[in-house]
């Protein structure tokens, strides 16, 4: 009897594990690289994230995640960025005139597709309210979406300006939450639940010591590969595999953060390295589906000052030759983000009835071990 007990015990620590685990908790290691002491996106000095998790009766099921690059106002010292587009099925606001000046002024800010148009008052409203901004008459808030729209109300637009306020306020340099939170909370990636998922990588000395973080809220669809095993087709659960579920459809929001020294051509460049990260999990980047990286340098020295005396200045950045280790680190960071905010999703029902399992992480270890991913 205490055996069946003591095994009863096990199996429910084993399943307690399994619910909440991310992917290096279970011995799968992506890349070469070593990740960051929490390895997140707020390994890169200064970035802070913040959440708002939205979950109302049978039917919503929707949040707000805020990303933000410094402490200090952004308005008055903008950080040097860029966006890539994967795929340009999608909405993310701001993106001209982040590809215009190379730099982004305020938090940036992920929710639904129909949650827009009101993230980017609230970011606007924040952004004038900040000391220092009475005189300011112009703001180009940065705000992105993925379709939550099977599993939540999206028509119910349930996403208010002080939840985007709430977000940026929470937002915290401290260990990020994945899985069912914030922006990711209704999120379907490669048919089984997404979400909101993070991690980093550190750069040998030799090559700079830099950081380099990612943060994704997933919703497409493709053929699931992690760490190069073909996960989605022998679960039998893929794109084409059943004209039934035909669809790979969705978006994926990426933000990659660096502390490294390198100006918006630069970040460019490794934005275009995310979808390459993308690409090794089994994301297409479908006919409608709405990719997006935003890259962003936290270097304190290459902040853009809204207002100067002076004529030029003079910044020092890292030279072309020395990018190749950053852009590998933005491929691995991305990858492990991705697997990751599959690894702490957990099923989740919503509108209609729908309800969408979690990927069994069981299944997938067994898999890892049938192709000798791990041991």
């Amino acid at each position: 009897m205490k055996y069946a007990v003591l095994f009863l015990v096990c199996q429910a620590l084993s399943q307690a594990l399994m619910a909440q685990s991310r992917v290096r908790d279970l011995g799968i290691k992506m890349g070469v690289l070593r990740p960051g002491k929490l390895n997140a996106i707020t390994d890169v000095n200064g970035v802070k994230v913040g959440h708002v998790t939205i979950i109302l009766g049978n039917d919503v099921r929707t949040g707000v995640t805020a990303i933000i690059p410094h402490d200090g106002n952004l308005f008055q010292e903008k950080v040097p960025a860029a966006v890539y587009v994967g795929n340009g099925f999608g909405k993310l606001t701001g993106t001209t005139q982040v590809k215009e000046l190379g730099n982004i002024e305020t938090p940036i800010v992920l929710t639904n597709t129909l949650g827009v148009s009101t993230a980017m008052d609230a970011v606007i409203e924040y952004t004038l309210q900040q000391n220092g901004n009475e005189k300011v008459q112009s703001v180009n808030a940065v705000v992105g979406e993925t379709n939550d729209g099977y599993l939540n109300d999206i028509r119910g637009r349930h996403v208010t300006k002080q939840h985007v306020l709430d977000a940026i306020a929470k937002a915290t340099s401290a260990a990020v939450v994945e899985g069912n939170v914030g922006a990711g909370t209704g999120t379907i990636c490669f048919g089984f639940k997404g979400g909101i998922g993070t991690s980093s990588r550190v750069l040998p000395g030799k090559s700079g010591g830099y950081t380099v973080g990612v943060l994704v809220q997933t919703n497409f669809g493709g053929v699931l590969q992690i760490d190069g095993v073909p996960v989605g087709e022998e679960l039998k659960q893929f794109f084409l595999s059943d004209q039934l579920m035909d669809k790979a459809d969705g978006s994926c929001m990426i933000l990659v953060a660096t502390d490294a020294p390198v100006d918006a051509r630069n970040l460019e460049r490794m934005a275009k390295r995310a979808m390459m990260g993308l690409a090794k999990t089994g994301g297409i980047a479908s006919n409608g589906s709405g990719d997006y990286v935003i890259a962003f340098s936290t270097d304190p020295k290459l902040r853009v000052k809204h207002e100067s005396n002076q004529r030029t200045e003079t910044l020092t950045l890292l030279r072309n030759d020395e990018m190749s280790p950053l852009f590998m680190a933005v491929i691995e960071a991305t990858e492990e983000a991705i697997i990751n905010s599959l690894f702490a999703a957990q099923t989740m029902a919503g509108k209609e009835g729908h309800t969408i399992q979690a990927l069994p992480k069981e299944d997938v270890l067994k898999i890892l071990r049938k192709y000798q991913s791990i041991k």
